[in-house]
């Protein structure tokens, strides 16, 4: 869907990394190496969505810092465009709304990183009724076109887990 809109994978590539995870930052070489293209191509994008005001950058060292512009007017459309290009839309919508006493939910693995991936990764926190949980996961799993792994702990569990996968992961849902 979103390859017909925007005919550059680079410039879809750089909005998934940083308009899925707002707190995602990287540099001219770590994307070169990530995205596997030409520091050329990924710099023209860069540039294109820095002047558009989409991106701010900051010098860090000899480095250039990118990342999402959250107060540009546009945000939050993209970032539902982007939301929707992947299918969370869905899960918030299939899965989560249902589940039963559900304290959170965290998008961790690639996606929260800003990579594509044929897998989303979860993080449920609270008392999932697990049955009708798998049901869910796989009939969203046939609308999206993805893989869904998830992980449940009860709140007692993630206690001490809360600070590291805050760190290491995306809020999708809260209570």
């Amino acid at each position: 869907m979103l390859e017909t809109l925007i005919s550059s994978k680079t410039r879809i590539k750089l909005l998934l990394k940083f308009f899925l995870n707002s707190n995602t930052t990287a540099y001219l070489r770590n994307l070169e190496s990530e995205f596997g293209e030409s520091t050329n191509a990924i710099r023209v994008e860069l540039n294109r969505l820095e002047a558009a005001g989409l991106l701010k950058a900051a010098p860090q060292g000899n480095k250039k810092i990118f990342r999402a512009n959250t107060k540009h007017p546009l945000y939050d459309e993209i970032n539902s465009i982007v939301l929707k290009y992947v299918g969370i839309n869905h899960i918030i919508e299939n899965i989560v709304k249902r589940l039963g006493d559900l304290d959170s939910v965290y998008l961790t693995g690639e996606f929260a990183k800003g990579l594509d991936s044929k897998i989303i990764d979860l993080v449920f926190v609270g008392n999932v009724d697990k049955i009708y949980l798998i049901q869910l996961v796989e009939k969203a799993e046939k609308i999206i076109h993805r893989k869904i792994r998830y992980i449940i702990y009860t709140p007692a569990e993630m206690n001490g887990e809360q600070a590291e996968l805050e760190f290491n992961a995306l809020l999708l849902w809260s209570k």
